[in-house]
């Protein structure tokens, strides 16, 4: 059974949020380390990552003040299954697709 990937697509979906998941790859962040890579409020930046951590792809752990934002390893996997489905399918068509292919040459 595949899990819902619903929440990790809508996090997903917008650039900033990638963005943020891009430089949360290479280290774990706080809200204002994420904020000064953008031209916009702590707040907002707040609200993105609250999206991604809802979508399951980013987790918030508290070390001494700091709340520190890092990549869940786990979060993308709804993701890869619900488009694992579409693996079969592509699999299936470029088989047929050699298949045709050999029977018509020579």
């Amino acid at each position: 059974m595949i899990a819902d990937p619903q929440s990790a697509f809508r996090a997903l979906a917008d650039p900033t949020r990638r963005q943020i998941l891009m430089m949360l790859r290479r280290q774990d962040m706080t809200i204002a380390q994420v904020a000064g890579n953008f031209d916009m409020t702590r707040a907002a930046v707040k609200k993105h990552l609250t999206v991604l951590t809802d979508g399951g792809l980013v987790t918030v752990r508290t070390r001494g003040r700091e709340r520190l934002n890092s990549i869940d390893p786990q979060g993308m996997a709804p993701v890869r299954d619900w488009l694992g489905v579409f693996d079969a399918f592509w699999d299936d068509r470029l088989a047929a697709l050699k298949s045709a292919i050999e029977e018509d040459s020579p």
